[in-house]
């Protein structure tokens, strides 16, 4: 009977472990993923900054981000992450903007 207890314990043990880091850490190391991503195909002349699959992964990489800071009470860090959030998405409505202005257009 002992030995059931201690295997539940261990068990339980784990499995909150596991969903901490899956909580916490998998979500900043994809975030960051992203981002680096982003930059290094950007710098490499590969993807363009106002293009979208690097606003795209600058938004998803920055909003990932922004729920690790918030899981982990790191407000200055989670501003930064929401004003990043806030700026790749505003470049996205502007591109989709100006693609249906084009549209109308014509």
């Amino acid at each position: 009977m002992k030995k059931d207890y201690i295997f539940n314990v261990f068990r339980k043990v784990m499995i909150d472990a596991f969903v901490s880091f899956i909580h916490g850490e998998l979500i900043a190391y994809i975030g960051m993923i992203l981002i680096l991503t982003a930059f290094f195909l950007e710098t490499r002349d590969i993807l363009h900054s106002k293009a979208l699959p690097y606003l795209g992964l600058m938004a998803l990489g920055s909003g990932l981000l922004a729920i690790r800071a918030y899981f982990i009470d790191e407000w200055a860090f989670l501003i930064l992450e929401i004003a990043w959030f806030a700026a790749a998405i505003w470049g996205v409505w502007s591109i989709n903007s100006k693609k249906k202005g084009l549209a109308s257009k014509q």
